[in-house]
């Protein structure tokens, strides 16, 4: 009986070594790597999620990008998971589009679309609000441009201002997982951050400065067909002297003052002038507003008086210009350059404006030349003591 033990145990062995030759002439054949090949999932490198709104209970874009290790294969999935463990976030997606959702790897651009036609597409799929891994599901379409390995990989969600938000920050600020899984060989995780938006207050003081000045003998207005004056004038006091109506010449009554602006005011500013009266003798003669009497609120051409006899208001006139480009009470560059002239004191009249902050010293929107023309004829009455009171008002609008 022990031998016959023996002679089994040897037999057993021997059978043993046998299949194994077997196996190993096998394995010798067909390549031991083709038997025992297996997948070995690896994680996704320089994996982010970059919010374009982190504010608490926000609709918000997500820009997530990663970098493949293994290549993605047509009907392979890319499973984005959204805070798997508390499903704080709050979804609203129903059906992709190209303009909410797209994917590109490289320097190949993917479409989102709800379901597969042709070309480079995923199709994707929601499971949201029902606290149960909730995600987004992409699945690379028959026929789609296989995802290689080693690819940077970007999948923008609602990023642009033209799409549809998809995805609400969570109420509560922290840190929140993003998973990216699927079917996909590769797996990886990134974070996103909720946090209350920051509200940033600050002042700027107000800043306004009006400045009037004269202007000397023969200033040349700007723009004004070389017009040029005739007397000085100071900061308070346009003196026109002694009237003559020898000539016609626009130069022969023509003064002028220097205004200028330096504000911070958001909407600029408008400077207007009024006299109190026109221009009166102490006999009760007046030399009345340009043209002929009537106040001429848009500006024209300069015309002489019509000296109709018998008619006050058209032996003498009385009228303003202004050298800035962009005054627009009426319409832009109404006096057109100092070319065109208006009576329209009686009441507040517009010589200056700009619609933003000015530097004092730019044209048209720090600095502007006002002039101002009287022209008699022979009928208008004497008198030494022809007076008027002209009243600057600047208003800043902020």
């Amino acid at each position: 009986m022990k031998i016959l033990g023996n002679h089994n145990l040897r037999l057993t062995f021997s059978t043993q070594l046998a299949l194994l030759l077997v196996v190993s002439v096998f394995l010798w054949s067909v390549g031991a790597p083709v038997l025992f090949q297996r997948a070995h999932a690896a994680n996704l490198t320089l994996v982010s999620d970059t919010l374009s709104n982190s504010n608490l209970g926000t609709l918000s874009g997500h820009f997530i990008r990663f970098n493949t290790v293994s290549s993605i294969s047509t009907t392979q999935t890319i499973k984005i998971g959204l805070d798997p463990v508390g499903s704080a976030f709050t979804e609203i997606f129903s059906t992709a589009t190209s303009t909410d959702f797209s994917l590109q790897a490289g320097a190949t651009v993917y479409s989102i679309v709800s379901v597969c036609t042709a070309g480079n597409q995923l199709s994707a799929v929601g499971n949201y609000n029902n606290g149960t891994d909730e995600n987004l599901t992409l699945t690379l379409c028959a026929g789609a441009a296989v995802i290689p390995a080693t690819t940077a990989v970007a999948i923008s969600i609602a990023t642009t201002t033209a799409s549809t938000k998809v995805w609400t920050n969570p109420a509560a600020g922290g840190s929140y997982r993003i998973t990216l899984g699927g079917t996909m060989t590769d797996s990886g995780e990134t974070r996103v951050v909720a946090l209350q938006n920051v509200t940033l207050t600050a002042s700027v003081n107000t800043s306004f400065t009006f400045t009037v000045s004269g202007l000397a003998t023969s200033t040349v207005l700007f723009g004004g067909n070389n017009a040029t004056t005739t007397a000085s004038s100071t900061a308070t006091s346009l003196p026109f002297a002694t009237l003559s109506s020898t000539t016609l010449a626009a130069s022969s009554t023509l003064l002028a003052q220097q205004l200028n602006v330096t504000t911070n005011a958001r909407n600029g500013f408008s400077v207007t002038v009024q006299e109190n009266q026109p221009p009166t003798s102490s006999t009760g003669a007046t030399i009345d507003l340009f043209n002929n009497g009537a106040s001429t609120t848009v500006p024209i051409t300069w015309v002489p008086p019509t000296a109709t006899l018998d008619v006050p208001s058209t032996y003498g006139h009385f009228g303003v210009t202004s050298d800035d480009g962009d005054e627009s009470q009426y319409a832009a560059n109404e006096f057109a350059g100092a070319s065109k002239w208006s009576g329209a004191m009686d009441i507040p009249k517009v010589v200056f404006s700009h619609t933003g902050p000015s530097d004092g010293v730019t044209q048209n929107k720090g600095k502007a030349i006002v002039g101002y023309r009287i022209q008699i004829s022979d009928l208008q009455e004497a008198g030494n003591d022809y007076t008027n009171t002209l009243t600057y008002v600047a208003t800043p609008t902020f």
